[in-house]
């Protein structure tokens, strides 16, 4: 089953490019076939797997249609790539012509069928190329710390997502909301995971059983431009982000 899934919260600091890495690596590990777009203008996706930002068409010019997805996929031992640099930031100047939402659904449309999974990094914004990434997934999962102002920022993503939904794309859903840099023994994260869980009933959007903790691997490995699992496989994060990936399989698969 071929599913594109968007990695989005508008707060920034919550992992959500070590999320997109990390899910990415974790389902080639286990043989599928997986691209990852970074839509995120400070390219930090493309600078943690070692990607080239600037020698290749990225998803900058594959937007403004100056590149086929062909020529703009990197191919890396972790996982396929688009990758994206400090261009990509005049984006929302550049694509105000009507059908904005969905240049980056018709300019992937030729590669959608080679690949499982298509996962999406998204910037910490909610706008065009937020919305672009909304219009072409199948899912979104939202990456949150335990803190008061990521979990309250959720509110405002679902705003987001019920416009995509009313307007470009019926078929999105949440997949899941997965707590990330977590601290199980702090009582503060605690509170804030139960607040979290109150904010997924209301917006009717599961939190995923498994948290992520903080762990300096994570930053070493991108420091290194390669993915977490090669990096340090022991290493908590890695365990945590591979029960994620068996967890998210198999609501996947049900």
């Amino acid at each position: 089953m071929k599913k594109i899934i968007a990695i989005a919260n508008q707060k920034g600091g919550v992992a959500k490019t070590t999320t997109t890495g990390a899910l990415a690596a974790g389902l080639k590990q286990k043989g599928y076939k997986v691209l990852t777009i970074d839509l995120d203008p400070q390219g930090n996706l493309t600078d943690s797997v070692g990607a080239d930002g600037y020698n290749f068409p990225t998803t900058y010019e594959l937007m403004k249609r100056e590149a086929k997805p062909e020529e703009a996929i990197q191919h890396l031992e972790a996982f396929d790539i688009i990758p994206a640099n400090i261009m990509l930031a005049g984006a929302e100047q550049e694509f105000s012509q009507i059908g904005k939402e969905q240049r980056l659904k018709e300019t992937i449309a030729p590669v959608v069928s080679q690949y499982d999974y298509i996962i999406i990094d998204t910037p910490p914004a909610l706008g065009v190329l937020t919305v672009n990434a909304f219009t072409v997934a199948d899912e979104i999962i939202i990456p949150t710390t335990a803190g008061i102002f990521a979990a309250k920022g959720i509110r405002q993503l679902h705003d987001t997502i019920v416009n995509v939904q009313k307007y470009c794309n019926d078929k999105v859903k949440i997949a899941g909301i997965l707590l990330t840099k977590y601290n199980p023994r702090s009582n503060n994260n605690k509170d804030m995971r139960e607040l979290t869980e109150q904010i997924g009933e209301y917006i009717k959007a599961p939190i995923f059983k498994t948290y992520i903790r903080a762990t300096v691997a994570v930053e070493e490995a991108q420091a290194r431009a390669t993915d977490l699992f090669t990096y340090n496989g022991d290493s908590t994060a890695a365990a945590d982000y591979a029960a994620f990936v068996d967890e998210y399989l198999k609501g996947d698969n049900q």
